[in-house]
């Protein structure tokens, strides 16, 4: 079996940490349904990230529904958030020169092409 891509699931990681910055108060189905990820999915990656003290879980004290909570990001989780920016930031620069550079790639045979096509030679025949 094909061990699944680690820049996928930094990206991921990225992701969850991302959100969870901007929206502590997201439950784990909220979580899933932004990530398009399964709920197990979903609880697997946070408690991966509480195991490793990237977030800790705290209630979410305002709710009327005791029962929620808050994922925040611990000093350890801010740090590894920016160091995972950093790379997924360098990673999509690194895509994009590179798709860049094969659309240019493909237009110059189209453009060369179009050229000829327009192109007439002078007839022989004409004085």
């Amino acid at each position: 079996m094909v061990s699944p891509n680690p820049n996928s699931r930094e990206d991921t990681r990225f992701r969850v940490l991302r959100l969870l910055d901007d929206n502590p108060e997201l439950s784990q189905r909220e979580l899933a349904e932004a990530l398009g990820i399964s709920l197990g999915s979903a609880h697997y990656l946070l408690r991966a990230l509480i195991d490793r003290g990237f977030i800790k879980l705290s209630n979410f004290t305002a709710s009327k529904d005791k029962r929620r909570y808050a994922y925040i990001l611990t000093p350890r989780g801010l740090s590894e958030k920016a160091a995972i920016t950093q790379r997924f930031l360098a990673r999509k620069l690194a895509e994009y020169e590179a798709l860049k550079q094969e659309i240019a790639d493909l237009k110059e045979p189209v453009v060369e092409g179009s050229a000829a096509e327009n192109y007439r030679p002078e007839s022989k025949d004409r004085i």
